[in-house]
């Protein structure tokens, strides 16, 4: 079992790692324990002239935790922040206590108390951990890590493994924050952050051998921005979305909201010092988020397609599917929520609800008064039966919808024809009817939002009930 100071001196070492990367450091090992110390450190973003204060786990930016699929193991939440906090642990199929949704799933961790996380991810694949209150500033100030679930089918597929986190941060030059959420991004498509950074630094330059078969897992922690992506100097496919296997499609303008993941494959280039590059193509000029480059003693050609085993999740049966409605809204409020709201800033869960509402889902906004009063749930699910939701978008920006505890498959667009695919967070444009399938989980309360964490925080959220 890790202790915590081995533990924290793994982090430490992620935090000493070059630019240039060879081998990347992780939260990993034969242990049943992970100790996470929610609390502050400093790190110096990209274009800043003084280190920033984060809130992390641990002592440096991103965490990164590899379990094995299947196995039992302990996370004990040690909060050392001003303010109360949980953990959500986004993507993973796990009991509703461990889902980590103050005043819904579990009492929230105060200052100076910690809480013990429980179980055992049923799914191999890349996701990722973060608080689920007051999580536009929690988010901002980087309190967030990746979670990797190692599966023995996939061991020897690859010669390179790396972790890719993005995210924007709202600093100025001096490395002071700027505000978080205003009231024209809550309202709009969020308020965008100013400095990008991958893995908390510049994009990075990660050395390959060449013919070496590389898996790159990217994420995206961003509270606002939906990227774009795009690739040259070699053939790169998506092998997994949300952390879910998925026959290999090219990456050609695939686009990635806030907190949705791909698994991207390839094989490096024969020629020494040639170059992949994997970017962000939205806007005029393209994003480089890493640059891959053929260093080293060349690799044996290995013929077995760049595939990940097939993703073993509960199969929705499209014959016998209940379905129901979600409708995303702007500008729905009700006068006795705003009105309550106003009377009520204080106290510990004032931190779980904003004090103004510009989004709905079904005609209902939440924060809904205090966890009495909340609305009634947007569907009522039984478990094992299966579910398709229509996700008609009538406003007028794009909004990534997760649903907690849940892998579910997309299967169609009014846009026309789509990539089925699994995923846990889906993408629903302006004016899109999306339509997802699924099997009901465990009993309990299921939260369901939009993933631009302004428009969660401001209305634009629910949870669905498996009874």
């Amino acid at each position: 079992m890790f202790s915590r100071r081995e533990f924290l001196a793994g982090l430490a070492g992620a935090a000493m790692a070059p630019n240039l990367l060879q081998s990347k450091p992780v939260l990993a090992g034969t242990t049943d324990t992970f100790v996470l110390d929610a609390g502050e450190t400093s790190l110096t973003l990209p274009g800043c002239q003084n280190p920033t204060t984060l809130w992390t786990y641990g002592n440096s930016w991103p965490a990164e935790i590899r379990v094995k699929r299947g196995e039992t193991v302990n996370f004990l939440l040690r909060n050392h922040l001003k303010d109360h906090t949980a953990i959500h642990w986004h993507g993973l199929r796990i009991p509703n206590s461990m889902d980590g949704v103050p005043y819904v799933t579990q009492a929230p961790v105060k200052t100076g108390e910690e809480f013990l996380y429980t179980f055992a991810a049923p799914d191999p694949g890349t996701f990722f951990f973060h608080p689920h209150c007051n999580t536009v500033e929690a988010l901002g100030r980087g309190l967030a890590g990746a979670i990797i679930v190692e599966d023995p089918r996939e061991e020897g597929l690859f010669d390179l493994d790396r972790t890719l986190v993005v995210k924007d941060w709202r600093v100025a030059g001096d490395g002071t924050y700027l505000s978080f959420m205003t009231d024209r991004g809550a309202a709009r498509a969020g308020t965008f952050g100013t400095r990008r950074s991958i893995n908390g630094a510049a994009a990075p330059v990660i050395a390959a051998p060449p013919g070496a078969r590389v898996r790159l897992r990217l994420l995206n922690v961003d509270v606002s921005r939906i990227m774009t992506l795009g690739a040259t100097g070699a053939e790169v496919n998506i092998v997994a979305t949300d952390g879910n296997a998925c026959p290999p499609f090219a990456i050609e303008d695939w686009r990635l909201g806030p907190a949705m993941r791909v698994d991207l494959a390839l094989v490096m280039p024969s020629k020494p010092g040639a170059r992949v590059e994997i970017q962000d193509v939205w806007g005029q000029e393209p994003f480089l988020l890493a640059r891959l480059v053929a260093q080293g003693a060349a690799k044996t050609a290995d013929r077995r397609p760049l595939a990940l085993p097939t993703a073993e999740l509960p199969l929705p049966d499209l014959k016998s599917a209940e379905t129901f409605s979600l409708s995303l809204q702007a500008g729905v409020s009700d006068p006795t929520l705003d009105a309550w709201l106003k009377e009520n800033r204080f106290g510990d869960d004032a931190l779980c609800r904003a004090g103004k509402l510009f989004w709905a889902i079904n005609n209902k906004a939440w924060p809904a008064m205090d966890m009495d009063k909340r609305p009634p749930p947007l569907a009522e699910l039984k478990p094992g039966r299966t579910y398709v939701a229509e996700i008609a978008n009538h406003t007028q920006h794009p909004h990534p919808i997760h649903l907690h505890g849940h892998t579910f498959q997309v299967i169609a667009s009014s846009r026309g024809p789509t990539r089925n695919h699994w995923a846990d967070t889906v993408l629903v444009a302006p004016d899109e009817r999306v339509k997802i399938a699924f099997v009901a989980g465990e009993p309990g309360d299921w939260m369901l939002h939009c993933h631009i964490i302004e428009h969660q925080e401001t209305g634009m959220m629910g949870y669905v009930r498996v009874a």
